[in-house]
């Protein structure tokens, strides 16, 4: 299951590999200071794409609501139901109870925090998968999938509770993301999806009395590292697990193509009996080379305390440097045409191209020709052109892949 911040990251996703994809609605979710989120009139196309793709959709509605929020959050799920969304995400009850008086599925989100069996049997009444709190160990998640086999226990559509984890992405130094860090000082709360992350950031500590500062080395003490299971999922699996959940719907469409991708090549890997140690190191490079804070196993082995990043912002290999838009694409001859607005593109570049219908692609430039015929380079101005296979639309965006170190 992965997230979609717009339509390049949903089609990222489906060339990703994904089952099931995660979005929201302009302010009623937890991304909400997001650029990239999707608006009302969206939804009926989001519908339609994953249709079109057979995977399911769901919409996060899992902010904390106010009455005024009321009549917003009632439109938003009208609106799902007649679109054909298969379900909303929620944590308030009042989400909840309204989705399930229209019909509408119901899974209910990380932010309540399921921490138990008896939990699971309560909110069992309303909903078909559970999104665990991310604070459980495997083994605690295996002791609720074991007994919910045992007892039988079934959602409203008859089949038996599904639960969900997160497997991969940012982890909040909060449990299941429940900070009032963001509120405190900048009047914007992270569960009305306003999150500002200053738990990101350098800080100092001041002698009170004295006024003696001192600078907190090494750590940014409330910055977890990215949570990546890739290396134990055959751990994860056998914990009786239905859904995998990655995180990021303020990520870029590489970063959930590369990551969709990898775990979908090890669930596979998993269910074929090919899964190894070996393969998983290769895919945890591959992931490295797009946004991540560094990463850690979270507390799924046990461990007690976060694993603090020593860095702000991403540690990523590689990064992307944007070059221009798409300006045509000639299909006979398998040719795309690009306007070059900054720097400068090269024979041997590794390119990144990413639009609302095109996704991602990914490719290295074999020959570059301008209007002066064939080029070793295209600089800002140029109208260039290079073969590819795969079409792209106007407007869609260029970038080149670069070391992150230069």
């Amino acid at each position: 299951m992965a997230p979609a911040g717009g339509f390049d990251s949903l089609m990222a996703a489906i060339q990703g590999g994904v089952n099931s994809v995660y979005f929201g609605v302009e302010q009623m979710n937890m991304r909400a200071r997001a650029t990239m989120n999707f608006t009302l009139t969206d939804i009926p196309e989001v519908a339609k794409i994953c249709k079109e793709h057979h995977i399911r959709s769901y919409i996060t509605l899992n902010t904390i609501v106010y009455d005024h929020d009321l009549s917003v959050i009632k439109t938003i799920i009208n609106a799902a139901k007649e679109a054909g969304i298969t379900a909303i995400i929620a944590a308030d009850q009042a989400v909840i109870a309204y989705a399930r008086s229209v019909n509408m599925e119901v899974h209910i989100s990380t932010q309540v925090n399921v921490t138990n069996i008896e939990t699971v049997k309560f909110y069992a009444l309303f909903a078909d998968t559970i999104v665990l709190a991310r604070e459980l160990s495997l083994t605690q998640v295996k002791k609720i999938t074991d007994t919910i086999k045992a007892e039988n226990i079934k959602g409203p559509s008859g089949r038996l509770v599904e639960i969900e984890i997160f497997v991969h992405g940012a982890l909040c130094m909060a449990v299941s993301g429940k900070c009032y860090l963001s509120l405190h000082t900048h009047n914007a709360s992270a569960n009305r999806g306003a999150c500002v992350q200053n738990c990101r950031r350098t800080y100092k500590v001041i002698d009170q009395e004295e006024g003696h500062e001192l600078a907190i080395d090494n750590e940014y003490i409330m910055s977890a590292q990215d949570l990546c299971t890739i290396d134990f999922l055959d751990d994860v699996l056998e914990s009786g697990v239905s859904v995998l959940k990655i995180e990021g719907r303020g990520k870029g469409p590489e970063y959930v193509k590369t990551v969709t991708q990898c775990y979908r090549e090890a669930a596979d890997a998993y269910t074929a009996g090919t899964y190894t140690k070996e393969n998983a190191i290769v895919w945890k490079q591959k992931m490295e080379n797009v946004y991540n804070r560094g990463f850690w196993s979270g507390y799924y082995l046990g461990q007690e305390l976060g694993k603090w990043t020593d860095s702000a912002g991403s540690k990523a290999k590689l990064r992307k440097i944007y070059l221009g838009k798409g300006s045509n694409y000639f299909g006979k001859i398998g040719v795309a045409e690009f306007l070059i607005e900054t720097h400068t593109l090269k024979v041997g570049d590794s390119i990144l191209i990413t639009g609302p219908t095109t996704g991602v692609i990914e490719t290295t430039v074999n020959e570059l020709h301008t209007t002066n015929g064939p080029v070793e380079e295209a600089v800002k101005g140029d109208l260039c052109s290079i073969k590819l296979d795969t079409p792209i639309r106007k407007s869609d965006k260029l970038y080149k892949i670069v070391s992150a170190a230069e």
